[in-house]
Formats: C-alpha cells, sequence, structure tokens
C-alpha cells in the first residue's frame, strides 16, 4: 500500500502542532514544513523541539522547503541555502526542498541545463557536509528554468549526486510539462493534487490544484501506479494549493477520502 505524507500546503492555516495531528490522525509517514507561509517558520519554535515532537509520534521530517530560485547562484543565495540546512539539521529532517527560478529566464533546455549544473555543483558538497539530501523540483510552467525531468536528470548525473540529489515528481507541473519520462531511481517524493476542471494545460495554475478524486483530469492515480510499477516506493504527499482546500475547517475526511481514492485506483 502507498505510503502517504502531508505537504503544510494542504492546510497552511494550521501551526505546526496540529498539523502533526493531523498528519498523524490520518496514518501519514511524515510531512514537510514550509517557509514561505505567513508567520516564522515552526512559528517561531525552536528546530530541535519540532524535531523531538515529530520523532515521538512517529513522524518523518521529509524535507524541509525550501531554497526559491536555486539556480539563480549567487553568495546570497549559498547562505540562504546554508542557511535552511542548519535548520534542517536541527529539526532532524531528511531533506531540503529546491526550486527553480520561474521568471522567464533560462527557459531552453540548453540554458536550464547550465543554470541548474551550476547551481548543483555548489550545492552537493553543502548537502554532503550537512548530511542530508535534496529533493529537486522541476515546476511545468513555460516560464520555468527548469520544467522538465530529462535535464535535471542529466544535471545529477553531470554533477555526481546520485544518492544525495533527487527529483519531486509533482503529478501537476508533470502534466504540465506534457508528461514525459518518469525516473523512479531518482524520485525522492511525489506530490499529489488534483485539477477537476477542463481548463487548457497551459492556463493551470496553482488556485486550481485540488485534492485528488474521480474528476481529476491530471491523471493522478495513472501516474502513481507507473511510478510504483518502475520501482518507486517512497512517499506520496499531498499538495493542494486551492483556497477552497486551504479554508476546510477539517480537512481530515477530504483527506481520508482521497488516500482512500488512490488506494483503490492503484491497487
Amino acid at each position: 500500500m502507498p505510503s502517504f505524507a502531508l505537504n503544510h500546503m494542504t492546510a497552511p492555516r494550521l501551526g505546526w502542532q496540529a498539523f502533526a495531528d493531523l498528519a498523524q490522525s490520518l496514518g501519514c509517514i511524515g510531512v514537510e514544513y514550509r517557509n514561505d507561509l505567513p508567520g516564522p517558520l515552526f512559528g517561531g519554535a525552536d528546530p530541535a523541539a519540532v524535531g523531538a515532537d515529530l520523532k515521538a509520534r512517529g513522524l518523518r521530517l521529509l524535507a524541509l522547503a525550501e531554497v526559491k530560485m536555486f539556480n539563480d547562484w549567487s553568495d546570497a543565495k549559498r547562505a540562504e541555502a546554508e542557511a535552511l540546512m542548519q535548520i534542517a539539521v536541527a529539526a532532524g529532517a531528511e531533506a531540503v526542498s529546491l526550486i527553480p527560478r520561474n521568471d522567464g529566464v533560462a527557459t531552453d533546455r540548453k540554458d536550464s541545463f547550465r543554470v541548474t549544473e551550476r547551481a548543483l555543483r555548489e550545492v552537493l558538497p553543502m548537502l554532503r557536509d550537512h548530511g542530508l539530501k535534496a529533493i529537486v523540483e522541476p515546476l511545468g510552467f513555460a516560464v520555468c528554468s527548469l520544467r522538465y525531468k530529462e535535464v535535471l536528470a542529466e544535471v545529477i548525473d553531470a554533477v555526481g549526486g546520485q544518492g544525495t540529489l533527487f527529483m519531486v515528481h509533482d503529478t501537476f507541473h508533470h502534466a504540465l510539462a506534457g508528461f514525459g519520462p518518469i525516473y523512479p531511481e531518482l524520485t525522492g517524493i511525489v506530490h499529489v493534487s488534483g485539477v477537476r476542471d477542463a481548463i487548457y494545460l497551459d492556463d493551470m495554475r496553482d488556485p486550481h490544484r485540488v485534492l485528488v478524486d474521480a474528476d481529476d483530469v491530471l491523471g493522478n492515480v495513472a501516474q502513481i501506479r507507473a511510478l510504483r510499477e518502475a520501482g518507486y516506493g517512497g512517499p506520496i504527499s499531498y499538495e493542494p494549493f486551492a483556497p477552497g482546500v486551504h479554508a476546510l475547517e477539517d480537512p481530515g475526511p477530504a483527506l481520508a477520502a482521497s488516500m482512500e481514492f488512490i488506494r483503490q485506483g492503484i491497487a
């Protein structure tokens, strides 16, 4: 059976402890926390205390997000990455999340490879020094500097990052990028969200991302099934961005129903 997890974007109004309660109640194996939600990371709580609490609950801190625009590399970006890695180590996180620039720069494959290779070559020894992994997320938007998973796979190979650098298979972004090859051996986590409306792929945006159900047009179940049949056995983490999901007073029942839908679909 699949192992589910929750990204804090699933219920961003919840504090870190209430969010851990939600994940625990759903039988999740872990959580991902983010530094791009309102307020300080962990609500200002000590990262070590957060990590100890999660461990006592039997939850893994799968990843700490995120270094934005990581492939716009600079001394300032290095300092940003170093600061996040230090917090990740203190909290017992397994990985940090790296998000590419998404502003129309370096969008062709050659430039995408160039800027991503430069950044990951610098990041790799930092990760190894801290005993961390990175999960790098290609974004399917046409304006993204790392749209295609095959470019990331080539970069990981070029910098010798196997075992430390992994990719996110985000079902939404995989669809936006035209589907394409999957890399189960390089996949560190799967992010799931659904789209219900028959929107042209290029017009899909984060607010369209809801919980996966029978009305999903992205083929979440088919994507997950293909990954699992190809050997992926890692976590499947919910990451909906839709305001309607975020407004749920109690997202537990809706999440449980979505998880059961996926279980039945891939059985």
